[in-house]
């Protein structure tokens, strides 16, 4: 440090700050002499002296996001760690920071994404506390310890994909991707539980493809696989992001169209049934699809859906090819 150039003040300020850092390490190693520190990915202390904006750190702090430790000078102002925080995580650990400062917590500690020099970036835990005031009893030095965390961030992030993964595979049907019968359940529940507080209308529809098993006996299974997912498709475009598509079972499919009246619903099954009706399934398969329409009148779940099945098996007996509601 060159002190030629520094007035009086600073070299007393100088002086001050570092007496309470070497005030604060000596007690530091004597407690580390009493314990042995083993945590995975430490990365050291640091030391924060607020009324001079500097950190003094472990040079593993800049090592780990890819700097060499003589690039960085061992003391630096506050913001040179603060302005590589990722966007979303800095409001975060910045309000950490204050309310620790404020009083408001015992502890500032915090995880955040910090850019490393090839610009992807590391999770850090970071953890300070307040351990020295001045005699006005505002916050003078904080010391903390931080940990890269990286590796097990990325293990957590990779487990809740294959998480969701899985969740996602357990309310869908594998063939058509349609909603399979369990979250057709879960989701017609909670649709009409909606229509229950809100008095507002709820229409759900039955849909069976006629003469399907013909389909796989002349053709094959594979050709009945592929009009069973391209009839999924044609619903799915026929109805609202809002609205439920769910193979019921076999070729039988079920719409819940919520806030939808009966003339919407049948607007809407019939648009579906002369889209199958028109379309070219491959290998010269035609099909035509039944459907039985059911508007929620205050009844059960299992009467709701055995009134909509049976106007589907009306539609069936009035020689197919036909909605039914």
């Amino acid at each position: 440090m060159d002190c030629r150039n520094r007035s009086k003040a600073e070299l007393i300020a100088e002086i001050e700050r570092l007496k309470s850092l070497n005030k604060y390490l000596l007690e530091e190693q004597q407690r580390a002499d009493r314990l042995e520190f083993s945590w995975t990915g430490n990365l050291g202390h640091w030391y924060f002296r607020l009324d001079t904006n500097r950190v003094t750190y472990n040079p593993l702090k800049v090592i780990a996001l890819g700097y060499d430790a003589e690039e960085v000078p061992g003391e630096v102002p506050y913001q040179y760690f603060t302005d590589k925080l990722h966007p979303e995580d800095h409001p975060l650990a910045m309000e950490n920071m204050r309310h620790h400062l404020a009083g408001r917590t015992d502890v500032y500690e915090v995880e955040y994404r910090i850019m490393a020099r090839d610009g992807s970036y590391k999770w850090y835990h970071d953890r300070g506390k307040v351990t020295q005031y001045d005699q006005e009893g505002k916050p003078l030095l904080i010391a903390g310890i931080v940990f890269d965390v990286t590796e097990r961030r990325l293990m957590q992030e990779e487990l809740e994909t294959k998480n969701r993964i899985l969740e996602e595979k357990a309310v869908t049907d594998s063939l058509t991707d349609l909603k399979n019968h369990r979250a057709l359940m879960e989701g017609l529940t909670k649709a009409l539980e909606v229509a229950l507080v809100t008095g507002g209308s709820l229409s759900i529809a039955f849909f069976d493809l006629d003469d399907f098993k013909g389909i796989n006996d002349h053709y094959g299974h594979q050709a009945g696989d592929r009009v069973l997912r391209d009839f999924a498709g044609i619903l799915k475009d026929s109805v609202r992001e809002s609205d439920i598509v769910a193979r019921y079972g076999g070729e039988e499919f079920v719409i819940v169209l919520p806030r939808a009246s009966l003339k919407a619903a049948k607007m809407i099954s019939e648009r579906i049934r002369r889209r199958v009706e028109a379309y070219e399934f491959g290998d010269g398969i035609r099909v035509t699809v039944s459907g039985g329409i059911k508007v929620f009148d205050g009844e059960s779940l299992g009467d709701l859906i055995a009134a909509a099945d049976k106007k589907l098996y009306e539609a069936k007996a009035l020689g197919k090819n036909i909605i039914v509601s």
